[in-house]
């Protein structure tokens, strides 16, 4: 049998990756792990693959950090010559990022077929690089994975056949749900003297809040009044912390008090900082699920989002990037009157076996 290709690039594909290969190798199927090498450093890139399970990439392509186009171009010639050398009988992309589109463009234009994890979400908001990349993918992708029924509704409504679109559930749960009896153990609250429950947990990475002087100063602005009532725990991003320099907001943050700037965590020590998070602000995708997930409050510091389920039936809410809006929704969650939510069907921990299921009966008819 021709072997599958699984792809991964960024931090959050490793999460909805990882049980989904376990899944497929438990069932003797010939894999090949790719990493592309968009997130690679250490805390974004190697403790992941330690910590869930995932063993060495068979083939790491290194691309590393660049612009949208030349990030994009050098994956689809590496994956290119990938494809050439091992014939795959199926390539699996997921999530949103641009090794996501790079290996499924690659792969459909070799008449390969495309399972993509994480289909149909939309934020309906095209500056967004990452909807640009959902998009396409979906548009040329053979099996779409789906989390949610708003996603289904997204493709039928792109003109997507019915045929190819799986409500499967929403695979970061899988992850999760196996992780979270390890993450107790966990020694990152004694490390960072917190108090479980009674901190805020932020992460700020997209280019729309992190690279406008303007923008990120008021957002900075809600964290000095926030960080005034609770101490405030911010693992930063690299691009992140590149833009607190530009602008130096350096004296700004070390001013707030009970204000800890820490490195990226790894999987772990960084869900046991979610679970006992008194709030979650962020402007993540995945964050935005697994606060749903663990009943966190969550504050997502966008204008919109492409996972409408966690504000519909999970713990979030959005409040674009305002000062007023940041902290008035901090006040709500204070006097523990936010939204309590629900965790959505078929985030039951199974998706990764519903998926790999209907990735080997495909082949088996294919």
């Amino acid at each position: 049998m021709k072997p599958i290709i699984i792809v991964v690039g960024a931090r959050p594909n490793f999460m909805k990756m990882a049980p989904l290969y376990r899944y497929l190798e438990s069932n003797n199927l010939p894999l090949i792990l790719v990493h592309t090498g968009q997130h690679y450093d250490k805390n974004m890139s190697g403790v992941f693959f330690d910590e869930l399970g995932l063993p060495k990439p068979d083939i790491y392509l290194g691309v590393g950090s660049a612009s949208h186009a030349k990030q994009t171009a050098q994956i689809m010639v590496g994956f290119e010559e990938i494809c050439e050398e091992n014939e795959p009988s199926i390539v699996v992309v997921a999530g949103d990022v641009n090794s996501t589109i790079a290996c499924a463009l690659v792969s459909s234009k070799m008449n390969i077929p495309v399972a993509h994890v994480e289909a149909g979400l939309r934020s309906f908001d095209m500056e967004m690089p990452e909807e640009i990349n959902r998009i396409l993918t979906d548009r040329i992708s053979n099996l779409l994975f789906t989390p949610s029924l708003d996603a289904d509704k997204n493709l039928i409504n792109e003109g997507a056949k019915k045929s190819s679109i799986k409500l499967v559930g929403n695979i970061m749960i899988d992850s999760l749900l196996n992780n979270i009896e390890r993450a107790k153990k966990s020694r990152i609250h004694n490390e960072l003297n917190l108090v479980k429950g009674e901190y805020a947990t932020i992460t700020l990475h997209r280019p729309s809040n992190v690279d406008y002087e303007d923008v990120f100063s008021g957002i900075i602005k809600a964290f000095e009044i926030i960080g005034n009532e609770i101490p405030i725990i911010f693992p930063v991003h690299p691009r992140t912390s590149n833009m607190i320099s530009k602008y130096g907001f350096e004296d700004r943050i070390n001013q707030i008090p009970n204000f800890q700037v820490i490195k990226p965590q790894g999987y772990l020590d960084f869900l046991a900082l979610i679970k006992h998070s008194k709030v979650v602000l962020t402007d993540s995708g995945g964050l935005q699920e697994e606060t749903t997930a663990l009943g966190i409050p969550c504050i997502t510091i966008r204008k919109n989002t492409e996972r409408p389920i966690t504000v519909t039936e999970g713990t979030n809410t959005i409040v674009g990037s305002k000062t007023e809006n940041i902290v008035k929704e901090w006040v709500n969650i204070s006097k523990n009157k936010n939204k309590k939510g629900n965790i959505p069907e078929l985030w039951d921990g199974k998706t990764a076996e519903r998926i790999g299921r209907n990735i080997i009966e495909y082949l088996e008819k294919h």
